[in-house]
């Protein structure tokens, strides 16, 4: 893995040429996201080295706060280059919105998917704490509901009042980032001790730290380097996004759902399917529905704030299609993590309704 990184270092130096040297959109479009991996897998090493420094649980929640950067930078940009060019508003605006919805379903559908899948066929049926993914699955289904509310009564409420609805969004957003807050609160100091395994992953993470011999200020200087480059490289990605839509016929909603949650999450994507093949079920499953929680209950939230500080104010108004697709992949989530246990059969039919999701989006027209 640490030489495909360095072998896709490459394609930050081609987008940042394609940009400026007038190449071809698609291209510059396909390198920036070729680009983002590498630096994303850099983001995620540099990360580990100091969560095994500052203990399991904060080091658990270091990792899925930065595993989730590059996919905000990206986002943050676009809601930037939209509050400058009103003409591009609208879309750049759906990209960010439905990267939202994406990140969620390719975390509980695909991640996971993949994880029970590939985890059932090496190992045979998995076990997990059934409180810890019961408590996972009641959150993700929290988050759903109020991403939902304010997209079903926001249609109503426009219709007489439209400021009303970005006060509702923005009523939401607080309330979700607090109960975000509280999670974290129950996990510190609530939630049970943690098991014998996760204790012997960290012990082996704090072990690869230390052979690896990368200082803090090493991590942290690469964690400084590699968030420019995907900050600038999200600039390009997203210059490049009307010219692509126009030539190849996708949607910005398209590229949202499905290109830049994977781009923008692929480190942390191979983390979780990793540790479920090593037979730490459990340890998958807090990667995969933690990002998801995190996501739905801090990241979009924290958007809504942030475009209203950049002039483009975004809400919380969902489509009926991506309320659907939400619906639909927490429930089954939720339904396999009921019993505690997954085999490779669960995983598969995660990774259908992925596809099947994945397909209707695609012919969705714009």
């Amino acid at each position: 893995m640490k030489y495909f990184n360095y072998g896709l270092l490459v394609f930050v130096l081609i987008a940042i040429a394609g940009r400026y040297l007038g190449w071809s959109p698609i291209l510059v479009f396909a390198t920036a996201c070729l680009g983002v991996v590498p630096l994303a897998g850099w983001m995620g090493t540099a990360t580990e080295e100091l969560a095994v420094r500052t203990g399991p649980r904060l080091g658990g929640l270091l990792n899925a706060t930065l595993g989730n950067a590059a996919e905000l930078i990206i986002t943050i940009v676009a809601l930037r280059a939209g509050a400058l060019n009103p003409e591009l508003r609208e879309g750049l605006n759906e990209l960010v919105k439905a990267s939202i919805t994406g990140s969620i379903l390719g975390n509980v559908l695909l991640i996971l998917g993949l994880s029970i899948l590939l985890g059932g066929l090496k190992n045979g049926t998995q076990r997990f704490d059934r409180t810890q993914a019961g408590v996972n699955s009641t959150m993700l289904i929290l988050a759903v509901i109020a991403l939902g509310v304010p997209s079903l009564f926001g249609h109503a409420i426009e219709a007489v009042n439209h400021d009303a609805v970005e006060y509702l969004s923005l009523g939401v957003a607080g309330v979700m980032i607090l109960v975000y807050g509280l999670s974290i609160i129950y996990a510190f100091r609530y939630a049970p001790a943690m098991q014998e395994d996760e204790e012997d992953d960290h012990i082996a993470h704090s072990q690869h730290a230390a052979n690896a011999g990368w200082s803090v200020r090493l991590a942290i200087g690469v964690l400084i380097v590699a968030t420019l480059f995907i900050a600038w490289l999200s600039e390009i990605l997203v210059g490049a996004v009307e010219p692509v839509v126009t030539q190849v016929g996708v949607s910005e909603f398209f590229l949202g759902i499905v290109l830049v949650p994977l781009v923008g999450n692929v480190a942390e994507h191979v983390v979780g399917v990793q540790v479920a093949v090593k037979n730490r079920m459990e340890l998958s499953l807090a990667i995969s529905l933690g990002s998801s929680l995190q996501i739905a209950l801090f990241v979009a939230p924290f958007l809504v704030f942030a475009s209203l500080l950049m002039g483009n104010p975004i809400t919380l108004v969902f489509n009926q299609f991506e309320l659907i697709a939400l619906v639909g992949a927490v429930l089954i989530a939720a339904l396999i993590a009921l019993d505690g246990e997954s085999n490779w059969l669960e995983g598969a039919q995660l990774l259908v309704v992925y596809v099947i999701i994945g397909m209707a989006f695609f012919f969705l027209p714009t």
